[in-house]
């Protein structure tokens, strides 16, 4: 047991987490910000203190003794309470200013939600807005953020939030390509050369309609992101499957399918329930609920009015 003299601090508790989670001290060191050596240091101090060694340490990495994990996991459950004290403080907040921590991914960013952040902080000007890019959802139980934007079928159940419209996806080429717009005979674009999101997305529907019915030996160009899809269908790459609301905005670009249903994902935004009468969050999602809907047709596919709209799916060819 530690003397009075010396008491383990709450960073005690953070940098012992880090390390059984990361199970290396420069890994470690990067989790919580600090360096290597500090790490180190500070790890040995808190070992003598309490007596007792709380990592074996192995070619592998630091794995951590029983006290190790004991202490490591009262550091998490530690973490979870002061998390929730925060979010219900943030909920009794009485102005709506200060920090507001938002999520979202590279393209719904860069193609729709930064002119209405940009809205939002004019109308707001005591809210700053922190945005932090991910494709994977941040933990808003633990205030990673405050506000999830994503596009998404199955929204955490532990989160609240609203179905604001749907993201619709639709089969793209280069206009140049196609002067006369959509091939009649749709089986001819099976045969040409294709851009597509990875097999890692094979949750996404335009991603298994590519993987059934394009030959292997025709997809030339993937990415991990939806950024970047538009550019390299307007470079020539290929034709592919790309959101409506990047595509459509795109004169280069000419529509060969109209969008299906089926190939949609729901656009949220989401809270945690602890924070969702916050002035702050309150306002954010309300404005950004508005103004998102009045952009539902771009979103959806039905703001291009081109005559392409009409030709059949190769889904349904």
């Amino acid at each position: 047991m530690p003397n009075a003299a010396s008491p383990i601090a709450w960073d005690d508790f953070r940098l012992i987490r880090a390390i059984a989670e990361a199970r290396s001290l420069p890994a470690a060191a990067e989790l919580i910000g600090l360096n290597h050596s500090t790490v180190f240091r500070r790890l040995g101090q808190i070992e003598a203190s309490l007596g007792t060694r709380l990592f074996e340490r192995h070619r592998s990495g630091y794995v951590p003794t029983p006290a190790g994990e004991e202490m490591a996991g009262l550091a998490e459950r530690l973490e979870t309470d002061i998390a929730g004290f925060t979010r219900r403080l943030a909920g009794r907040e009485i102005l709506p200013a200060g920090e507001l921590r938002v999520t979202t991914n590279d393209s719904l960013l860069v193609e729709l939600l930064t002119p209405l952040f940009a809205a939002f902080m004019r109308q707001c000007p005591d809210i700053k807005l922190d945005v932090l890019l991910g494709n994977q959802a941040l933990n808003l139980s633990k205030r990673d953020a405050d506000v999830a934007i994503r596009a998404t079928d199955n929204p955490p159940e532990n989160l609240i939030g609203r179905r604001v419209a749907q993201i619709g996806w639709a089969l793209y080429g280069r206009a140049i390509d196609f002067p006369e717009g959509a091939p009649s005979d749709q089986a001819e674009l099976t045969q040409l050369r294709w851009i597509s999101l990875g097999d890692q997305f094979s949750n996404f529907k335009v991603v298994q309609y590519r993987q059934k019915h394009i030959p292997a030996d025709q997809t030339v160009y993937k990415l991990n992101t939806v950024l970047g899809l538009a550019e390299a269908v307007e470079a020539g790459i290929g034709i592919g499957f790309l959101p409506c609301f990047i595509a459509d905005k795109r004169p280069a670009l000419v529509r060969l399918a109209p969008p299906q249903t089926g190939y949609a994902a729901d656009l949220w935004l989401l809270t945690h329930p602890d924070l969702r009468h916050s002035p702050r969050v309150r306002l954010f999602l309300d404005f950004m609920a508005a103004e998102l809907t009045k952009l539902r047709p771009l979103m959806e596919g039905g703001a291009t009015g081109r005559e392409d709209a009409e030709a059949p799916s190769p889904a349904e060819a």
